[in-house]
């Protein structure tokens, strides 16, 4: 009787946890590069303590369409796939139809975590009406802003805003700087060294990326300091490229942008999947606080990262090699800094190139 007891026991639990596993997450996220990187620990917590089957992204595609395969994310979907705009009406005036493509957006979701909107705005009540219209389904809306009273870095803030309201009890935790939440493929690390060659580099020789741009002019740093520090690592024959997106080309002048490109060779609006395959071949990155820099950093790659107005404590890149230089001086994009282009020299040629 105790054996079958037992077995009866064992199949229940294992019933239970097939079941859970079944279960799947939605991450509403309309944010650029950066915040949907430091979303990764938070569904990556969700995924383990909730025991969660899958882990969905929704946002812009050409920001996390890189994410299956190699980070927690096993889908994404587009924003612009579905009318969310909808959800932000009044919910007196919102109105589902029969077999309302909202509706099925949403159906397979036990929890969604949304970017949008704020707690008990139009947007959480018609989403939570939606889901109503096919299961039920937890509806939870955090912040990606924390408040001045709030000091930690912004993956715990989120994972804490989680557990928070979530009404389970979870145990918080503190996300390690010593885990890559991206993980290249071998085929990425193949196709980073064939784009290599097509770009006129050699694999085989040291290689620094440098991003001179960010999402706000005030948090890039004074153009000089970059060229300097593309002089110092060409005299020690090492391969230097600047990356430029869309933002770079758009707000330097035509000037900074010959200065670049007579100072060493410039890769300019690569795809994001490009990038990536790109830095698994890079020996160190360098940038201010902008997307590529989470990107380069969550990979593992060697980033130094020099921060202005924005707080490293909050918003620095979580990685395993990590370094970060902060500047205050009020003119950080005005001018550039000697102290602190000497120190991130000394810093590559020292700890990281080995120069």
């Amino acid at each position: 009787m105790n054996t079958e007891n037992n077995i009866l026991d064992l199949l229940m639990a294992e019933s239970i946890k097939a079941e859970l596993k079944t279960k799947r997450a939605l991450i509403i996220q309309p944010g650029a590069i950066g915040d949907c990187i430091l979303t990764l620990p938070l569904a990556s917590f969700m995924k383990n303590a909730l025991n969660l089957g899958n882990v969905d992204f929704l946002g812009h595609t050409e920001y996390i369409g890189i994410f299956p395969g190699r980070t927690c994310i096993d889908g994404v979907c587009s924003i612009d796939s579905i009318d969310i705009h909808r959800l932000f009406i009044d919910p007196n005036e919102f109105v589902l139809a029969d077999r309302d493509p909202l509706i099925k957006a949403f159906s397979e979701y036990s929890w969604i975590i949304s970017f949008l909107g704020e707690p008990e705005s139009n947007f959480e009540k018609n989403l939570i009406f939606t889901t109503n219209c096919s299961h039920n389904s937890e509806v939870i809306t955090l912040s990606s802003q924390p408040s001045d009273k709030h000091a930690e870095h912004m993956t715990d803030f989120l994972i804490r805003q989680f557990i928070d309201q979530c009404g389970l009890s979870l145990q918080s935790i503190s996300v390690t700087n010593q885990d890559c939440h991206i993980k290249a493929t071998k085929t990425d690390m193949t196709k980073g060294k064939d784009l290599l060659w097509e770009f006129g580099l050699e694999p085989q020789k040291k290689l620094v990326v440098i991003q001179p741009g960010s999402g706000a002019l005030n948090k890039c740093w004074h153009i000089d300091n970059y060229l300097s520090i593309v002089n110092e690592l060409k005299s020690k024959n090492t391969q230097v490229v600047f990356l430029l997106g869309p933002a770079e080309l758009e707000r330097f002048g035509n000037e900074t942008i010959q200065s670049m490109t007579n100072a060493t060779k410039c890769l300019a609006d690569l795809p994001l999947t490009e990038v990536l395959k790109i830095l698994t071949c890079t020996n160190a990155f360098i940038g201010n606080d902008s997307g590529i820099a989470h990107l380069a950093a969550a990979m593992g790659i060697n980033t130094c990262v020099v921060f202005g107005p924005t707080n490293p404590n909050i918003y620095k890149p979580v990685g395993p090699n990590v370094r970060v230089f902060t500047e205050n001086d009020e003119d950080f994009s005005k001018k550039s800094s000697t102290k602190l282009r000497e120190e991130i020299t000394k810093t590559l040629f020292t700890d990281i190139l080995q120069l």
